[in-house]
């Protein structure tokens, strides 16, 4: 079972290295949105490629759209760190019990 218990746990630190990443791209895509960026740069076009699809679903639910003020990135990061609580810590128990 502590094959089955290190798997998990690998899985786990995978994902929660990842959600990581995720929020921090969407935190320099908010700052960057503050100022004018200039949309043919690369690291620009990046951070829209990798960020919009999951923040235009989010927009998509989000009442009020004519105020001006994004807050699906706050909703993003706020599920990111509640899947950082409840599913990461939920596989790192799991793996510490199957070893």
């Amino acid at each position: 079972m502590f094959i089955i218990g290190n798997f998990l746990y690998a899985i786990a630190s995978v994902i929660k290295i990842v959600l990581q990443i995720y929020a921090v791209l969407i935190i320099v895509r908010a700052i960057i949105s503050w100022v004018n960026p200039d949309p043919f740069n690369p690291v620009v076009q990046f951070l829209y490629r990798s960020t919009e699809p999951v923040l235009s679903m989010v927009r998509r639910y989000l009442p009020g759209r004519g105020f001006g003020i994004d807050i699906s990135p706050i909703i993003v990061i706020l599920v990111i760190i509640f899947l950082q609580e409840f599913l990461v810590n939920t596989l790192f128990q799991i793996a510490d019990k199957l070893k």
